[in-house]
């Protein structure tokens, strides 16, 4: 058997319309550790490099202006970013307590766990899943 050319995800880029309120979400509220912070004065840019606890990242951009991407109704392309957790309940309160509100929770009717969606300051579904 050969080895698969793919070996994981490495890191998810995020464009963000407000740095500031984006980078508080995803390092104060949701935790993400912050690996590398960086100015970009070519492309009055922000590029945040986030880590989570498996190793993979998450790139936040920011650029001036960007363009609205549409996502609801479901627009052909990247549909949300899932994030695995230990316990769903527990995160959703935690969650709670910074305004941030969940989707009510739902079970995947093909494994049988729980889940739920909440968005980030752009309206970014991200699902939160328990493994």
């Amino acid at each position: 058997m050969t080895k698969p050319m793919l070996q994981g995800i490495h890191h998810t880029a995020i464009i963000c319309s407000d740095y500031t309120v984006s980078r508080y979400f995803y390092t104060s509220v949701l935790g993400l550790e912050v690996i590398a912070e960086n100015y970009r004065p070519l492309r009055d840019s922000w590029k945040l490099d986030l880590g989570l606890a498996d190793g993979s990242r998450i790139e936040l951009f920011s650029f001036p202006a960007p363009p609205a991407r549409p996502s609801r109704p479901e627009a052909c392309g990247l549909r949300h970013l899932a994030f695995s957790v230990t316990d769903l309940d527990a995160t959703i309160d935690s969650l709670a307590t910074h305004g941030c509100l969940a989707e009510p929770v739902r079970v995947d009717e093909y494994t049988g766990k729980r889940f739920t969606f909440i968005a980030d300051p752009d309206g970014l579904p991200l699902e939160l899943y328990q493994l």
